[in-house]
């Protein structure tokens, strides 16, 4: 196996700044700054809370992911179990212990943030899962043994999600984690028998479901059923959207967002005002920057000598199109809301934190590319 070669991994100061990947550092500040705009405009027009907050968390989370991007990837490899189960501790204190705003106790209070520990174990299951499938070989991937203890690793967290509750995560923790075992080399079967299985026990599931979440899925079918109520959002995030048209009302202009027709503007539904302000040009410019952050990423891993830092790079990839994908299809009406952030873009300090660390881990695959690891 290629671990067992030996190469000098001995960098200067200089040569690892060299080594970063400028276009990703270019892509991921003009996200920032795009997204520092659209506070801006939430806030109507002045540099107050939102702003403020928004920029400082950006500014402090990039510098995070600066100093990140210089430990060897060894560390990030070394350290992968033990990132998953911090995580998996803060799950079960913010279950049992934590802060409880509309429903939902999912957070813990820092007193300089409010931490969602479910953002984290986004990042924390890829980074597990990544190491895990480092040391098994290609031929043991479909080992029942190997497959068992994926499914433990897997299950733990999103039960505790959906129990707090937030099936929305929940589903993108289980996508990302899921990510990863098809790029391990998981045999294509068992993502047959497992659809299958979902879509058998669905109606049962859907018995589970709190009533607003099962309100959710029914306004997604007819959003015009309770059009001053469940359907609210999703109406008038379409209207928003569409009277963007090619090159949107203009930066301060969107009448959706000043005149509070749209609710959780600033978080979920972040792409509703930007894309009311900038229309179809400026929402392609996003996701050509957008696309642009998932390339570099995918490129840096396949550059990698490391399988660790590959699959981490590949399934990070694939978990931020995901967001993104879930995101964007959620405020067209495409898919049912959830609370699914826009990574970068959308206001929250936990989603910047866990986005910002997975970056990191990148970059430090990218300036440790020809580090091995045994």
């Amino acid at each position: 196996m290629y671990q067992r070669f030996s190469y000098s991994t001995q960098q200067t100061f200089f040569q690892k700044v060299r080594s970063m990947d400028y276009i990703l550092l270019f892509a991921i500040l003009s996200v920032g700054l795009i997204s520092g705009f659209s506070m801006y405009s939430i806030d109507g027009g002045s540099f107050e809370y939102y702003t403020q907050n928004h920029l400082i968390r950006f500014s402090v989370f990039f510098i995070l992911m600066l100093i990140i991007s210089f430990v060897n990837i060894k560390v990030w490899h070394a350290t992968g179990y033990i990132f998953y189960l911090i995580s998996l501790g803060l799950l079960f204190w913010a279950s049992f212990y934590g802060v409880t705003a509309s429903g939902s106790q999912r957070w813990i209070n820092l007193y300089f943030i409010n931490l969602q520990p479910s953002e984290l174990m986004k990042i924390a299951i890829i980074l597990c899962f990544s190491k895990y499938y480092h040391r098994v070989q290609i031929h043991n991937v479909n080992n029942f043994k190997n497959i068992l203890v994926s499914c433990i690793i897997l299950i733990i967290p999103i039960f505790l999600v959906i129990s707090q509750p937030d099936l929305g995560t929940s589903v993108l923790i289980a996508l990302s984690g899921i990510m990863v075992l098809w790029l391990a080399g998981l045999n294509l079967k068992y993502f047959v028998y497992s659809s299958l299985l979902l879509l058998i026990s669905a109606p049962f599931v859907i018995s589970f479901l709190k009533p607003y979440q099962k309100l959710r899925l029914l306004t997604f079918f007819d959003p015009g059923k309770d059009p001053l109520g469940a359907g609210y959002q999703i109406i008038q995030s379409k209207i928003a959207v569409g009277s963007g048209g090619l090159y949107g009302k203009g930066f301060l202009k969107g009448t959706q967002g000043y005149l509070e027709f749209l609710p959780e503007k600033h978080t979920d539904f972040i792409f509703t005002l930007f894309s009311e302000e900038f229309g179809f040009i400026g929402s392609l410019v996003l996701l050509i920057l957008y696309s642009i952050i998932i390339f570099r990423i995918i490129r840096i891993g396949t550059f990698s000598r490391s399988f660790f830092g590959r699959l981490f790079c590949f399934g990070f990839g694939s978990a931020i199109f995901i967001y993104i994908l879930v995101n964007m299809s959620m405020v067209l009406g495409l898919l049912p809301v959830v609370g699914s952030p826009l990574p970068i873009m959308s206001y929250g300090g936990s989603s910047m934190l866990a986005t910002m660390i997975g970056f990191g881990v990148v970059m430090s695959t990218k300036i440790y590319s020809k580090q091995l690891i045994s």
